[in-house]
């Protein structure tokens, strides 16, 4: 009997997204993490594309960034390993353990020497500028800004600045190199999947009764809008009254969504959608009649907070003194 060689254990290699076809990259976006929209994928699959066309075209070497996204049924579970793995493959890269410099704090790492290497594999960042600048081409999926705009320029001042990595990825001291186009991407999409994160876990009721316990209380202000110095249609007046409401409504309820869609040339309102969600209407309905005893806790502890402050005694009230003038 003759065995087979190939190890049954050993994990294949995935394919990498620069290479798959868009049907692929479409059912990628329909699973796992909810974060990584088919428009990220694109822009990954794009990225690694151009960074191959470049190092053939330019014969310059160019790293391979193998991110592959992660097909967990959970979104939640699928984004946390996501994030997990975008940390590994963002990490800096250390000098072996045998060399002595790996044990100095200030050499330890392989690459740190300048805003014009990559702090993960090497690459010179300035011969892509030079050659063709891919921080400008990748583009985020939702603002429509280029990595270039977004890391690499001046907030301030606009001018062209280097983005500086840090040694925890997103924490840590700042030190002296950068990331590579396709890792900048990366780390774009970290920072948008972190901020998900911390996003609902705000919405936690133990994150809000925490709050309450500092002394905070989340009051939902209306923001006015700024007055349109354009007169509006004539027959849009009747509705002012029934729009107003509906924006009040729309504060207090999730079953309420008014969506603006702007012009992108002239920045005006150009179209209004207004839908009423049912399912939401009777959720909030069944919430309201059977309250979770985390939330009834909170309601006790908000109406403790106002009865004590009710209950306070009035400052005293300190009496005038006469002049003698007035005497």
């Amino acid at each position: 009997m003759v065995m087979n060689a190939v190890n049954p254990f050993a994990t294949q290699p995935q394919q990498s997204l620069g290479t798959m076809n868009e049907a692929t990259l479409m059912a990628l976006s329909q699973q796992g993490n909810p974060g990584f929209t088919h428009a990220a994928l694109l822009e990954q699959a794009a990225a690694q594309q151009q960074m191959q066309r470049v190092a053939v075209e330019k014969n310059i070497e160019v790293p391979k960034v193998n991110f592959y996204p992660s097909r967990h049924p959970d979104p939640r579970k699928a984004r946390r390993k996501d994030i997990k793995q975008a940390y590994k493959l963002l990490r800096p890269t250390k000098r072996s353990i045998f060399d002595p410099r790996r044990w100095a704090w200030w050499s330890n790492y392989r690459y740190n020497k300048n805003t014009a290497v990559c702090v993960v594999d090497g690459c010179n960042v300035m011969e892509l500028i030079q050659h063709d600048n891919l921080y400008a081409k990748i583009c985020d999926e939702d603002t429509g800004k280029s990595l270039w705009e977004l890391y690499w320029q001046n907030p301030v001042t606009g001018e062209p600045e280097a983005f500086v990595a840090r040694e925890g990825v997103t924490s840590g001291r700042k030190m002296r190199g950068t990331y590579c186009p396709e890792h900048l991407h990366l780390y774009h999409l970290l920072c948008k999947w972190e901020a998900e994160e911390e996003k609902e876990a705000e919405m936690k009721p133990s994150r809000f009764r925490d709050k309450v316990k500092k002394g905070v209380s989340i009051v939902s202000v209306p923001v006015s809008a700024a007055a349109n110095t354009a007169p509006p249609h004539p027959i849009l007046k009747k509705y002012e009254a029934f729009f107003a409401e509906i924006m009040a409504d729309a504060r207090q309820t999730k079953g309420i969504y008014v969506n603006f869609i702007t012009n992108p040339d002239t920045g005006v309102n150009d179209i209004t959608h207004i839908m009423f969600d049912n399912r939401m209407f009777e959720k909030e309905l069944l919430e309201m009649a059977n309250p979770t005893p985390a939330f009834q806790d909170v309601l006790r502890q908000q109406a403790a907070m106002h009865q004590q402050h009710q209950s306070a005694p009035p400052l005293p009230v300190v009496p005038e003194i006469q002049t003698e003038a007035q005497q």
